[in-house]
């Protein structure tokens, strides 16, 4: 085996074997019944219009100008495939896309900003999606995709974790009132203390975000990995900020339980992705890819977050299918149905560029369907 095939190898997506199996919920109400509020059935018909979204993920290149500890690009064998610079190729590949029924495109990379006439060729033929960017180098105006500008921290852990100085400036000077830009903050164990900080700064110059949480590679050995007491205080963070800044934090209580849950979200809600699901006529597992810079795709490797540790999986981004497709599970009870819909009006605001989030309808934290709240 060459040294190139040991790397692959040790980096393999480590998928779970079997399926996550579910406690059983009680369901003490009728769906109709759920709707007779009237704040609640106006929120099921708000979000309800967006369930035609059909998402792939596309990296565009494998180039970045960031060194971040724990990314995920550059985990696992996807990093070493060849980059397509014809943006007619990706042109081309957009319009299979539609034919298949993707209408919504979530483009990544590496840094996908360094390949501005490839995001172009791509929004000529599907204009609903994301590009997720480190923010150094700003995307044109003219291209109306939903931004996420990726946040780690104040800019002296930036420094240290990114390899990046000064980022947190240039990203505001980037995106500062941009109507399409969402800042992420990913929380790591070490940069819960800042984000207080941070999130002022940003609401301060009329920048909108939401949160993350750092979730291991497979393999991943750095101190960025949560534990119980991070993720406590990352709960109490981000409510704190949501409380502190609600026109500028697209969050919920809801999501600050499922993210920061002892357990992951693959343990709590399973995973309709195709990397775990391998019944391929069975929701998003149906139509859902991710495609490599060479434009191939691989079933074993098609996940949101690819070469995400799912034990560990609290991601932001993953969170919009395995939480948002588990409707059923949630429509149990008046809070728990509530909490459901602020986590799908979230994911809606942060993804999907002109949709405004509503007032969240549960403001207090509710237990994921068959398990416990934790403490703190």
């Amino acid at each position: 085996m060459s040294s190139h095939e040991q790397l692959v190898a040790l980096r393999a997506p480590n998928s779970p074997k079997k399926p996550n199996i579910l406690p059983p919920v009680e369901r003490t109400w009728k769906f109709d019944d759920l709707l007779r509020d009237d704040l609640v059935r106006e929120r099921w018909e708000k979000v309800q219009r967006f369930f035609f979204l059909r998402e792939s993920t596309y990296d565009l290149t494998n180039v970045c100008n960031l060194d971040c500890d724990g990314c995920f690009y550059f985990q696992g064998d996807k990093q070493f495939t060849k980059n397509t610079s014809d943006p007619e190729a990706w042109r081309a590949l957009m319009r299979e896309e539609k034919k298949r029924g993707i209408n919504f495109v979530v483009l990544a990379g590496a840094e996908a900003s360094l390949v501005p006439e490839i995001i172009e060729a791509c929004y000529s033929e599907v204009q609903l999606g994301v590009v997720a960017t480190n923010g150094i180098k700003k995307i044109a105006e003219e291209l109306a995709y939903r931004i996420h500008v990726s946040v780690w921290g104040n800019d002296e852990s930036s420094a240290k974790t990114r390899l990046g100085k000064g980022l947190l400036p240039k990203q505001i000077k980037n995106y500062a009132g941009d109507s399409r830009a969402v800042f992420i903050y990913t929380f790591t164990r070490h940069n819960i203390a800042e984000a207080p900080a941070v999130i002022e700064e940003l609401a301060k110059n009329d920048c909108r975000s939401t949160f993350s949480m750092f979730s291991a590679p497979v393999g991943y050995t750095g101190t960025l990995r949560h534990d119980a007491e991070s993720l406590a205080a990352v709960r109490a963070t981000t409510l704190d900020l949501l409380e502190r800044f609600p026109k500028h934090v697209l969050f919920s209580h809801y999501n600050a339980v499922a993210h920061t849950h002892e357990k992951s979200m693959y343990e709590l809600f399973s995973c309709p992705y195709p990397r775990v699901n391998k019944q391929a006529n069975l929701g998003i597992g149906k139509t859902f890819r991710g495609y490599r810079t060479d434009l191939s795709w691989n079933m074993d490797a098609s996940c949101c977050v690819p070469d995400i540790d799912c034990a560990d999986c609290r991601h932001h981004a993953s969170g919009t299918a395995i939480v948002a497709s588990k409707l059923f599970r949630h429509a149990t009870d008046p809070d728990t149905f509530a909490a459901w819909l602020d986590y799908v009006d979230v994911y809606l605001a942060h993804f999907v560029h002109g949709y405004e989030k509503s007032p969240n309808l549960c403001n207090k934290p509710v237990a994921p369907p068959g398990f416990k709240l934790m403490e703190g």
